[in-house]
């Protein structure tokens, strides 16, 4: 549990702050299991203003629906704890005309709402950018609650480092 302490946070996050700024980017995040968690992360570095425009929490599928343009055909056939849940959540938080990154999270922190075949700890991800590359992965973690969504919030700035690139060609 260690790799997912605050510290270890802290330092992804200032890792990331240097390639947005860098890179020119603006980071919008859409978060269901994680509660808002990694905009926390984001915004406890002073500073984050230059690079990180807001989060969405959409912890229920009509918020999903509505403030992130999730489809319900999307929901009833793959549900919330799905990649092609997650993509669409990232597509719509990039509504922002002046976003350029977007991070989706959704997943069964628990203790309950798992399934045989969405075990507590599955956690759903998408990473998505302005030219219109989604990237997408399902990780499964273990642990407790606080622990499954640390690591999420680990695995999705370490996920936006990967997606954080200039804005204009090489």
């Amino acid at each position: 549990m260690e790799r997912y302490s605050d510290a270890h946070l802290q330092s992804l996050v200032r890792d990331l702050a240097d390639a947005m700024i860098a890179n020119q980017q603006i980071l919008v995040t859409a978060e269901s299991c994680t509660g808002g968690w990694l905009a926390k992360c984001c915004t406890d570095l002073a500073g984050s203003s230059a690079w990180f425009l807001y989060g969405f929490i959409s912890y229920s599928n009509q918020s999903k629906q509505r403030l992130l343009n999730v489809s319900p055909q999307t929901l009833s056939t793959f549900g919330s704890v799905s990649e092609q849940t997650a993509a669409e959540m990232a597509a719509g938080a990039l509504s922002e005309p002046e976003a350029t990154l977007s991070v989706a999270i959704t997943g069964i922190a628990g203790p309950s709402g798992a399934s045989p075949d969405k075990p507590l700890g599955t956690v759903c991800f998408a990473w998505s950018d302005r030219n219109g590359t989604v990237t997408t992965a399902t990780h499964h973690f273990s642990g407790n609650r606080d622990a499954i969504r640390r690591a999420a919030v680990a695995k999705a700035i370490e996920g936006l480092l990967k997606a954080c690139k200039p804005t204009t060609g090489d």
